[in-house]
């Protein structure tokens, strides 16, 4: 599906959906517990993907109307998966369900889209040989297809945090059902560190211990999963709050707000695109106890930005820039390469075609946005919901139509994303 947008001003209220990276730790929790009710998960392609794999491992996902996740576990022991475990485009599904793979007395084997088996699983497959399991890529390239045989017993390991936080994730999460625990060792300084974070606290809120450590995390073994009264309910999400947020500091009509419901404050490291915005210029209220975000429209300039801990921001901070006065220099983004597509690149390219200078570095990207005028285009998604929905908000003010090829694949985090832009004025015309 191709997506047409036309210039427009933008209000009214937008709810966030459930946060992704809370959903999927969520339903793999469960999937490790007993049984438990998972409710406002985000049913996204991604999280479907983890919950496919919950019942590959022997358990059971139950939908209900409301969106309420009924979820029969396989209570800490996964059963040797009956048919190839397809990940689709989910990089978080495949990190975190290969390490629980290696927990079950058997051979696992693990693949994706095309897109997925070009990112790099090779440190998480190292950690798992490590300690005693054969966890191979069958191209020899540290990519998927992967093949795992456990069971893993847990043990001291050493992984670098440069890559991916969902490594450690991943282990921790397998590491508390299994006989020894795992000590993990970090042997770089830690990237995206709040998801990490994210995933103590859903591990708290399910019953299960793990700490950090003077070199990187641990967590003990012999572990059960329960959340208490049986129930745990996801937060709403601060990467895609970013977009409604970013439309309403560079498009709401005059006078008027844009009000983002469903913003409580969580261990989210995204939740800093509320920083952002306010520094760069924007008008904004979040009254953090009601979960409620009031944006209005103001003349922008440009800023400094790390995304060293928030690394999902860097296309909407890119748009941001594009329509800011001056420069925005966003740093620390060697990682954000490493994503569904080489998100600094892309972002680099595509605001090109709409007319935006920019100078693109190894781990940086700046964004001249004083030396640039936004035009319409038509501009490639690249497979990517971050780079179609930040290509999206760039539609909003830009000078004639901007078409985005490949939109459909929103339905990853922010199914209903077009459908909330239109509720907030937007004219946009969908082509199959």
């Amino acid at each position: 599906m191709n997506v047409t947008i036309t210039p427009s001003h933008v209000a009214g209220a937008a709810r966030a959906p459930p946060s992704k990276s809370y959903t999927h730790r969520a339903i793999l929790a469960a999937g490790y517990a007993d049984e438990a009710i998972v409710r406002d998960a985000l049913w996204s392609a991604d999280t479907q993907a983890t919950a496919r794999t919950v019942e590959l491992f022997g358990g059971d996902v139950d939908r209900h109307d409301d969106g309420t996740l009924e979820i029969d576990g396989f209570d800490g022991r996964p059963d040797v998966p009956a048919d190839v475990i397809d990940c689709a485009n989910s990089g978080t599904t495949m990190r975190l369900v290969t390490a629980a793979a290696a927990l079950a007395d058997g051979t696992s084997v693990l693949t994706g889209d095309e897109s997925l088996r070009s990112r790099p699983q090779g440190p998480l497959l190292e950690a798992l040989a490590d300690l005693g399991v054969e966890a191979d890529s069958t191209r020899g390239n540290g990519q998927a297809p992967l093949v795992v045989t456990g069971p893993l017993a847990g043990g001291e390991v050493s992984i670098p945090g440069d890559v991916s936080s969902q490594y450690i994730t991943a282990l921790l999460m397998a590491g508390a059902v299994t006989d020894e625990g795992i000590e993990l060792d970090l042997e770089t300084d830690l990237k995206s560190a709040p998801y990490v974070d994210i995933t103590l606290e859903v591990l708290a809120d399910f019953g299960v211990e793990a700490h950090k450590t003077e070199t990187g995390f641990a967590v003990d073994g012999g572990q059960s999963y329960a959340p208490t009264g049986g129930e745990y309910a996801v937060p709403g999400d601060f990467s895609s709050i970013s977009y409604p947020l970013a439309a309403g500091a560079i498009a709401a009509a005059e006078g008027e707000t844009v009000r983002i419901e469903g913003a409580q404050p969580s261990a989210q490291g995204d939740s800093a695109i509320v920083e952002i915005v306010e520094r760069m210029g924007a008008d904004v209220d979040w009254n953090q106890d009601a979960g409620t975000i009031d944006v209005s429209r103001a003349p922008l300039s440009g800023i400094e930005v790390d995304v060293e801990d928030t690394p999902d921001l860097l296309p909407t901070i890119a748009t941001l820039g594009a329509v800011a006065d001056g420069d925005t220099h966003i740093t620390n983004a060697e990682h954000v390469r490493y994503k569904e597509t080489d998100r600094v690149s892309a972002m680099a390219e595509e605001l090109g075609k709409m007319g935006v200078e920019t100078t693109e570095k190894q781990d940086s990207l700046m964004i001249h946005g004083g030396a640039s005028e936004l035009e319409g285009a038509t501009v490639s998604g690249r497979d990517d919901h971050r780079i179609i929905m930040a290509l999206s908000l760039a539609g909003l003010v830009a000078d004639g139509e901007t078409t985005i090829e490949g939109a459909d694949h929103v339905d990853v985090s922010f199914p209903g994303f077009f459908e909330l832009l239109e509720e907030l004025g937007v004219s946009l015309e969908r082509r199959a």
